[in-house]
């Protein structure tokens, strides 16, 4: 195990977008910029290769080429936490090899999608995945979009194998990650780590370690302070900084009639704030002009330089 990655994990790791150019190559001079964004925000890693970085859009030789970029311009100041998911075992094994070998700190894993597993045969696939990664291994459970989650069952049996080190939960289901938590009550060095940013701090106040906050790719700051002032317990920011985020959450993210529009939100507010491209990967469109005048505009209702 690498020494950058320090158990429990705790903090801010945002989940980073993939900057992509017009013709769907990796957006280098944005990635830079975001890498540098985020990091002097104070984050407390950093997620490539998840959901909000497209990873089911992208191709395995982008998905090296960001490894090996995120990994040089990271420079070991933050764990490099990398999704190795995908419906094919041995693309994910592969992909956890490249991770290592260009200076990754974890893998990330959600279930495999498309046809649902039991939850025995998800068992037996960790069992034999687990025994092929050369990286720490984050469970990764969102079933929204895998249709399939790791019951709490299944997590306390493979948080009991060598390397398997914590889960981040998107369920949007507190109650699945408050009773993981009480059924590894005692295995203190595991990590619980939380996706949705609208009760992270609530999270953080009864035993969660941080957030995977898709927020924090825009307002790094912001995201590190809520983190901070729920570790502290200091109530009145938690609820001043809580309102902000969910401004956010009601102005950046739900723009538009799109099942994507989170992740169109997100990017076209970098590219506003001059920090990445905003191309989605295929099939998914940039927004239009109008869905732009609003983010622009939320910006602004934001006061997001003030965030900066």
């Amino acid at each position: 195990m690498k020494n950058n990655l320090k158990l429990p994990l705790r903090g801010i790791i945002p989940p980073l977008v993939t900057p992509l150019l017009e013709n769907g190559e990796l957006d280098i001079e944005g990635l830079e910029k975001l890498v540098d964004h985020v990091i002097s925000g104070g984050v407390h890693g950093i997620f490539i290769l998840g959901t909000t970085g497209e990873f089911s859009g992208l191709s395995k030789n982008l998905k090296t080429e960001l490894i090996e970029k995120t990994c040089n311009l990271v420079k070991n100041k933050v764990p490099v936490l990398v999704g190795i998911s995908d419906c094919s075992f041995a693309e994910s094994v592969s992909l956890a090899h490249k991770a290592a070998n260009y200076g990754a700190d974890a893998v990330v894993l959600v279930p495999p999608f498309y046809f649902s597993a039991s939850q025995v045969e998800l068992l037996a696939y960790l069992k034999k995945m687990v025994k092929q990664l050369p990286l720490p291994l984050f469970l990764y459970n969102i079933p929204v979009h895998t249709k399939v989650e790791f019951s709490p069952a299944t997590v306390k049996a493979v948080a009991e194998l060598p390397g398997v080190v914590g889960i981040k939960d998107s369920s949007f289901n507190l109650a699945y990650i408050k009773q993981i938590q009480y059924l590894l009550r005692g295995k203190d060095d595991f990590t619980y780590l939380v996706g949705p940013e609208q009760f992270m701090a609530e999270f953080i106040l009864t035993g969660g370690h941080g957030g995977v906050t898709g927020g924090a790719n825009m307002f790094p700051k912001l995201y590190v302070e809520l983190y901070n002032a729920a570790s502290n317990h200091e109530m009145e920011k938690i609820q001043t900084l809580q309102q902000k985020v969910m401004q956010i959450s009601t102005l950046i993210y739900q723009v538009g009639q799109f099942n994507s529009s989170y992740l169109k939100g997100l990017k076209c507010a970098l590219s506003v704030m001059g920090i990445c491209n905003d191309t989605l990967t295929e099939p998914f469109e940039k927004f239009n002009p109008p869905e732009r005048k609003k983010i622009e505009q939320a910006l602004k209702e934001i006061n997001y330089k003030a965030l900066l």
